[in-house]
């Protein structure tokens, strides 16, 4: 008889067992990925990314962020509310260089932390994704070179750079790479002092209207910030001389779209944001189960222009999905 219970009490617990693991085996884990600005459709480009690889690849994605590029704190605080929830991992974009280094710091000691887009003063990124900027100036670079050329039938003449008041500690990569590739490849062409500005539009138009009323040679403009670009692309042509001026910019945006295919922005540098948050949440989801992941990851930019600006790639990137 006693063997008997026993048994029973064995087959029971078997049954349990059974009910139970794949109960356990359904749970799904969870990444944590705080943007920087949840109204903006470049992070809700990225957050879809997020989304569609945690369908693709089984994981609950929870899409955090404050509602300005500039709330330090309200970051900071998302970020222990997320380290709070236990999630398999966090991605996060900083919001700012040095203020959002020690809270990754403390953050990474309890959760892998995946970086995306924007550096901070932390070495706790388990890994580290963002387009190569220093790659996209070169391609910037290149883009502006062609147009200059297809315009005036050479490579000649003075070249501008204007750029936003970095709120990192390092310098705009883009313009790094854009004054290496024009050293190296258009001797020629003279890069004028950077004209460096707060991101605003009406910045924008104010430094290129004193730019072509005070440089006759002033051919072309690379301007690596997308809100100063709608402001200075306003100058089409140069008033000393009377010549187009050509723009690149890194960036892109409904009216920017609409200049690019009205022919006053010669060329956008587009980034991949949708690529972004899928390899992000993937990269998450690998380094949570142990699996080595690279440091860093270039997401990559593309060179769009009026001729190839209705292809289905450009497409993708310039009206991406975001729901």
């Amino acid at each position: 008889m006693t063997r008997f219970v026993v048994a029973a009490g064995i087959a029971a617990g078997l049954g349990c067992a059974a009910l139970t693991a794949p109960a356990m085996a359904q749970t799904k884990p969870t990444i944590a990925i705080i943007v920087k600005d949840t109204t903006s459709v470049y992070w809700q480009t990225v957050l879809a990314g997020a989304r569609k690889a945690g369908q693709d690849l089984g994981a609950d994605v929870t899409a955090l962020g404050a509602k300005s590029e500039f709330d330090v704190a309200g970051q900071i605080d998302i970020l222990a509310k997320a380290v709070a929830s236990s999630p398999a991992a966090i991605v996060i974009a900083p919001v700012q260089f040095t203020s959002l280094g020690k809270p990754i710091d403390e953050a990474a000691k309890k959760v892998k932390i995946i970086g995306i887009d924007s550096a901070a003063d932390t070495k706790a990124w388990t890994s580290f994704l963002a387009t190569d900027d220093v790659q996209a100036g070169r391609l910037a670079a290149d883009a502006l070179a062609n147009a200059m050329t297809r315009t005036y039938a050479d490579t000649e003449g003075d070249v501008a750079i204007i750029t936003a008041s970095p709120v990192a500690a390092s310098p705009d990569q883009s313009v790094t790479g854009f004054k290496e590739q024009v050293a190296k490849k258009y001797r020629a062409l003279n890069v004028l002092p950077d004209k460096v500005t707060d991101a605003q539009a009406a910045t924008g138009l104010s430094v290129m209207k004193d730019l072509v009323n005070a440089d006759r040679d002033l051919r072309g403009v690379f301007v690596s910030n997308v809100i100063i670009a709608e402001g200075a692309s306003q100058v089409v042509y140069n008033k000393e001389s009377g010549d187009r001026i050509n723009y690149v910019v890194f960036g892109a945006d409904d009216k920017l779209v609409k200049s690019l295919q009205g022919g006053t922005i010669d060329a956008l540098i587009v980034k991949d944001p949708f690529r972004m948050g899928y390899d992000a949440v993937k990269t998450a989801l690998a380094a949570a189960k142990g699996e080595n992941v690279p440091a860093t990851i270039d997401t990559g930019a593309s060179v769009i222009t009026k001729a190839n600006m209705n292809s289905a790639r450009s497409q993708e990137l310039l009206n991406p999905k975001t729901d």
